[in-house]
């Protein structure tokens, strides 16, 4: 009579191969997720409220990397000028860029282009001016104001100086915060933007640490283009705790 085989002896060249099958699936997956996260579409978080009304501390955004150029894989992680392979147009005027502080490359800074290479970029009582036309400032309604810088929560801003309009730059029309009572930030220039930089300012004109103190942005520092919100939530872990969830905001196109 035949002896019965217990078919241990197949078990183990079969768990090594499962093994290294599940290794090799898990692995592309994880190459595949840092590829796309080094050169299409990458997540940031925004840390300050330098883009209100635009985006508020807490809020989640996805950044596509791809809109300036399709950057050979891992080499904007770890060279200084990283290798292009599709090159593309630069910013316009408008876009929301997210990109590496020209003072500290180990952080990242998201502004908008204000002022794009050659331009000449001037301030005149709060009014943009862009090759010395004024940029095109129109306010909200009192009812829009108001609802608007009602969700305001931090406790710094003094509301009743506040105000929102809406500018026109390039295709885009973004609203902008100024507050009446600041006048630090009331002039600037004129100042011509050098060749492959750009000028960026927050939304948040009279609070935003931008190209009006440090300079320009080099072409090579910028990251991409903020697309949308994916979340919106704040936590706040110091002694006067705070959680705010915004989820009306999620979903929401940047414009």
């Amino acid at each position: 009579m035949a002896k019965e085989t217990t078919g241990t002896a197949l078990s183990t060249p079969s768990r090594k191969k499962w093994l290294f099958d599940n290794v090799m699936s898990l692995g592309t997956a994880l190459l595949l997720v840092l590829i796309v996260r080094s050169s299409f579409v990458e997540a940031f978080k925004i840390p300050s409220g330098s883009m209100i009304p635009t985006l508020f501390v807490g809020d989640h955004i996805f950044v596509n990397k791809f809109a300036y150029g399709f950057k050979l894989p891992f080499t904007d992680w770890f060279m200084d000028d990283p290798i292009v392979l599709i090159p593309r147009e630069g910013p316009s005027r408008g876009d929301i860029i997210v990109f590496k502080f020209p003072k500290d490359e180990s952080i990242y800074y998201i502004k908008r282009v204000i002022g794009l290479p050659g331009d000449t970029i001037e301030l005149k009582s709060k009014q943009l001016y862009v090759n010395g036309v004024a940029i095109q400032n129109k306010p909200l309604s009192d009812e829009d104001q108001s609802k608007i810088i009602g969700t305001l929560t931090d406790t710094s801003y003094d509301k009743k100086n506040l105000s929102l309009h809406r500018e026109v730059l390039g295709t885009r029309d973004p609203l902008v915060m100024l507050d009446k009572s600041n006048f630090f930030t009331e002039n600037f220039g004129p100042q011509q933007v050098a060749a492959d930089h750009y000028f960026v300012m927050g939304d948040n004109r009279d609070f935003s640490n931008d190209s009006r103190f440090w300079g320009f942005v080099p072409r090579r520092n910028i990251k991409g283009r903020a697309m949308v919100i994916w979340l919106s939530i704040w936590i706040n872990f110091s002694p006067d705790w705070a959680f705010q969830f915004h989820p009306e905001r999620i979903g929401t196109v940047l414009n």
